[in-house]
C-alpha cells in the first residue's frame, strides 16, 4: 500500500532546515561546491544512491528501478545563488558576503529533497531522476548537465519556480510558452572627442549614446505587434571621464525579451538598423552585437494534463490556476524541452511583509509553508507520469523527431 505523499512536521522541518542552510551558505553559478556536499549528504541519509561532480557541482540521484530501460522521469531543481548582498534581515542571511539565494534555488533544493524522501516510502513503477542543476542564473548550466547525460533514459522532465505573486497552496500550470527569449546585446558608439565647452568640434558620443536609448523604445511600442508580449532594456551605460570632457567612447547593454519568433527576429533588425542609423546621422562609428540566450520554456501539453491531475491531488482543484501571461524571465530549463517532454510550474509562495521584493532583489524572501506543497508535488508529479508513461512515450517520440528536423534546418527548437 502506498503511504501518504504529505509530509508530516517532522519531514517539513527537515525541508525547511535544508534550505535555511543552503539559504544561509550561498554560492554562485558552477561554484555551488558546499551546496553540492550539503545535497550529497542529505541524499546519503535517505539512502539514495547518485552521481556527482556532473557539469562540476551538479548531481544525478537515481530512485526506483535499476534497468537502465525502465520507464523514467527526471525532476529538477537548480542550485545557485546571485552576485547580490543580501539585506532581508534574516536570521538565517547570507554568510557569504556579496552572494545570495535572491530567487528562490535555496527552495527548490529543498522541495527536491523532500520529494525524494516522500519518494522513499512509495512503490515506484519505474525509474525517477532526481537532477540538481548548477548554474541556471544566465551560464546555462542545464546544457552542460544534458552533456554529460542528464537526460539518459529520460522520458519526460518536471520542475517548477517559487513564485511570490501568487499565494501558498496554489500551483500555475499552464500549456505552451511560459517564459520568453533571453537575448542580449553590446552596442559600442565611438567619435571625436574634445573640450566640453567647444562641442562643434567633436561628436558627443553621449548624446548619440542618450538619443539612441530613447529610440530604442519604440521598436516595442511601435513596431511590434501589442499581442505579443516584448521587452528592450538597457541595462548598463558606461561613458566619460570627466565633467568636462566629451568622451570619445559610449558602450551600452541590455537584454531583448521576446516571446514570439518573428517578433525576436523583428527586434534584432530594428535595433541593428537604428543604432546603424546613428553613423548617418550624427557621424558617429558604431558596432553591435547580438549574443544568443535561453530559448523560451514551451510546456507540452500532455505533460501539462499530468501535472495538473499531480497539482489537484496537492492543493485540490480550486488551488490549480492557469498562467494567462508568459514570464518575460529566462528559464534554462527550455533546454531539457528540446529533448525530452516537460511542464514548469510556479509555487505560490507569497510571504507578508515581502510583496514589494521582486526576485533578484536584496530584500527578496518566500513563505517556507510553500516547501512541503512544492515536495508533495514533484513526488505526485513523478508517480502520476510514470502511471501515463504510454502517452509520455507517444509524445517523447514527436520531440525527438522535431528536434532532428529543426537541428537539419538549422533551428534550434520550435516556438509557437
Amino acid at each position: 500500500m502506498k503511504s501518504s505523499l504529505k509530509p508530516d512536521r517532522e519531514l517539513k522541518n527537515w525541508i525547511r532546515d535544508i534550505r535555511r542552510h543552503i539559504h544561509r551558505h550561498p554560492e554562485l553559478g558552477f561554484q555551488e561546491y558546499n551546496t553540492s556536499m550539503h545535497i550529497r549528504q542529505k541524499l546519503r541519509e535517505l539512502d539514495i544512491p547518485f552521481h556527482f561532480e556532473i557539469a562540476g557541482t551538479g548531481i544525478i540521484a537515481t530512485m526506483g528501478d535499476k534497468d537502465p530501460s525502465a520507464p523514467c522521469i527526471a525532476l529538477r531543481a537548480d542550485m545557485d545563488g546571485l552576485p547580490i548582498e543580501e539585506k532581508t534581515g534574516l536570521s538565517f542571511s547570507s554568510q557569504n558576503p556579496g552572494v545570495m539565494h535572491a530567487c528562490g534555488h535555496d527552495g527548490h533544493v529543498a522541495m527536491l529533497l523532500g520529494a525524494a524522501a516522500l519518494l522513499k516510502k512509495q512503490s515506484i513503477p519505474g525509474r525517477v531522476v532526481l537532477i540538481f542543476q548548477p548554474a541556471e542564473e544566465g551560464e546555462g548550466g542545464a546544457r552542460t548537465m544534458i552533456s554529460q547525460g542528464a537526460l539518459k533514459g529520460v522520458d519526460a522532465i518536471f520542475g517548477g519556480h517559487i513564485d511570490r505573486h501568487f499565494e501558498v497552496g496554489r500551483i500555475g500550470v499552464e500549456p505552451g510558452l511560459i517564459c520568453a527569449y533571453t537575448d542580449s546585446f553590446h552596442i559600442k558608439i565611438s567619435g571625436k572627442g574634445g573640450h566640453a565647452a567647444k562641442p562643434h568640434e567633436t561628436v558627443d558620443i553621449i548624446v548619440v549614446a542618450s538619443l539612441l536609448v530613447m529610440s530604442i523604445q519604440t521598436l516595442v511600442s511601435r513596431e511590434i505587434n501589442p499581442a505579443f508580449p516584448t521587452v528592450v532594456t538597457v541595462g548598463r551605460i558606461r561613458a566619460g571621464s570627466a565633467a568636462n570632457v566629451i568622451a570619445e567612447h559610449a558602450v551600452l547593454e541590455g537584454t531583448i525579451r521576446a516571446t514570439h519568433t518573428k517578433a525576436r527576429k523583428k527586434i534584432i533588425a530594428g535595433l541593428t538598423r537604428m543604432v546603424k542609423a546613428m553613423e548617418d546621422l550624427y557621424h558617429a562609428e558604431t558596432y553591435v552585437e547580438f549574443t544568443k540566450g535561453y530559448p523560451p520554456v514551451v510546456n507540452d501539453p500532455t505533460a501539462v494534463d499530468i501535472a495538473r491531475d499531480a497539482a489537484s491531488t496537492v492543493v485540490n482543484d480550486s488551488g490549480v490556476m492557469g498562467l494567462p501571461y508568459p514570464s518575460l524571465g529566462g528559464e534554462d530549463f527550455s533546454y531539457y524541452l528540446e529533448h525530452v517532454p516537460g511542464c514548469f510550474v510556479r509555487f505560490g509562495a507569497m510571504k507578508k511583509g515581502f510583496e514589494n521584493a521582486p526576485a533578484h532583489s536584496p530584500f527578496f524572501d518566500f513563505d517556507e509553508k510553500a516547501l512541503p506543497v512544492g515536495a508533495s508535488f514533484l513526488a505526485k508529479v513523478a508517480l502520476t507520469a510514470l502511471d501515463r508513461i504510454d502517452e509520455i512515450r507517444a509524445v517523447k517520440k514527436n520531440v525527438i523527431v522535431h528536434r532532428a528536423r529543426g537541428l537539419r534546418s538549422g533551428r534550434a527548437f520550435a516556438t509557437p
